[in-house]
């Protein structure tokens, strides 16, 4: 067979295949006969008022000389950690700005970085395909440096993100680029479950995301470069629970509602979505509209506030919006404000009691954002 024969057999092929994804995007809509905006607005509902001095830049966190790709924050609120290109993390203390820890990974590339329940360690991974342990109150080496407590090998591509399970001190998910996660226990280094790879109902592409649901954490959700989001059981490594579809690009992002019922997504085709987790149902998107050359920026990290009303979501031309999730409507882009970062937003996240939220920007700094009112909304 010819090359150009391939290619028509290609382009035939992709052809097939976007007419049945129309054909599966127009089914679900029949099936779906609204979404909750259009619901709440039928009842009355109205989008909170958000003015710029509700929520208020009062710390920016710097130290970083490369991009910062990931962040976290400890249960009592009061410390960060963040992980950059410069191939270091920072852990910093989020009422003075000051660092506590510095260190220089064994990756020179670092995508991701996770307090342990007890913020007594921090986990990260990066290119080198490996996540990296570290306990705070190790000893540090000659050059001020914390060496790994213990590395977790197995994947056989680049590390995206990590997450403890919350109730479980000694147990961590990870996503990779081989398409896979696992699940390892930080005692031992040994991986417990591999999710996905050889298995037919794992993702087919790069995994860039997982969050653990933590109203039942042996339940997760990752996000993938082929455009979906999938819900697994620690339990059956197997198979993949559920599949969501919707999104026509990268899912960079994958969130749980506060409820555990829920959970949020965010792509590179700009859009953010909201799925219920049980019938996999495509509950609401958050959208805006296309700026100059109708480019339209990519959804790269998104968090919820505690009541779940809100939802933070950072974008790659550096807007910040805060949309609700009820009427999804943005009702203030931090992005727009004076002393907003100079650069995609690259990560988010809310403090434990919901008091303040953290960014991270390719701008290599950190700012923290505190709520003036709506205490009674968030």
């Amino acid at each position: 067979m010819s090359v150009a024969e391939l290619k028509e057999r290609h382009v035939a092929a992709t052809a097939t295949v976007n007419a049945l994804r129309e054909r599966l995007k127009q089914k679900r809509q029949l099936l779906l006969d609204t979404d909750v905006a259009t619901y709440a607005r039928s009842h009355g509902k109205t989008a909170i008022s958000f003015s710029p001095t509700d929520l208020v830049c009062c710390r920016t966190l710097q130290g970083h000389t490369g991009k910062v790709y990931s962040l976290d924050w400890t249960q009592e609120r009061n410390r960060i950690v963040s992980a950059s290109q410069d191939g270091r993390f920072i852990v910093w203390n989020a009422l003075t700005s000051q660092k506590t820890h510095a260190t220089k990974l064994p990756c020179a590339y670092v995508m991701t970085c996770a307090f342990s329940p007890n913020g007594q360690s921090v986990a990260c991974g990066g290119l080198d395909s490996a996540c990296s342990i570290f306990n705070l109150n190790s000893q540090v080496d000659r050059d001020g440096n914390i060496p790994a407590s213990r590395i977790l090998t197995g994947h056989k591509g680049y590390v995206s993100c990590c997450q403890y399970i919350p109730d479980q001190e000694s147990h961590l998910i990870t996503s990779s680029g081989d398409q896979t996660c696992g699940l390892w226990d930080v005692t031992t280094g040994q991986r417990i479950s591999v999710f996905g790879g050889e298995f037919p109902s794992g993702h087919t592409s790069d995994v860039l995301s997982v969050s653990v649901n933590t109203s039942n954490s042996r339940m997760f959700v990752s996000g993938s470069c082929d455009a979906t989001a999938r819900l697994w059981d620690t339990r059956i490594a197997s198979r993949a629970v559920r599949t969501y579809y919707g999104h026509s690009g990268d899912v960079n992002t994958v969130k749980f509602f506060p409820d555990g019922q829920r959970f949020g997504t965010g792509s590179d085709d700009g859009t953010c979505r909201l799925f219920d987790m049980r019938t996999g149902h495509q509950l609401q998107i958050y959208s805006q509209q296309p700026g100059e050359n109708d480019e339209v920026p990519s959804v790269k990290s998104i968090a919820f506030s505690i009541s779940g009303r809100l939802l933070f979501a950072g974008y790659s031309n550096g807007d910040c919006f805060v949309w609700d999730t009820l009427m999804a409507e943005v009702v203030l882009n931090l992005g727009s404000l004076q002393n907003s970062h100079e650069g995609t937003i690259s990560c988010l996240g809310l403090s434990s009691d919901g008091s303040a939220l953290c960014t991270g920007s390719y701008d290599k700094k950190l700012k923290i954002w505190a709520f003036g009112g709506h205490r009674e909304v968030i």
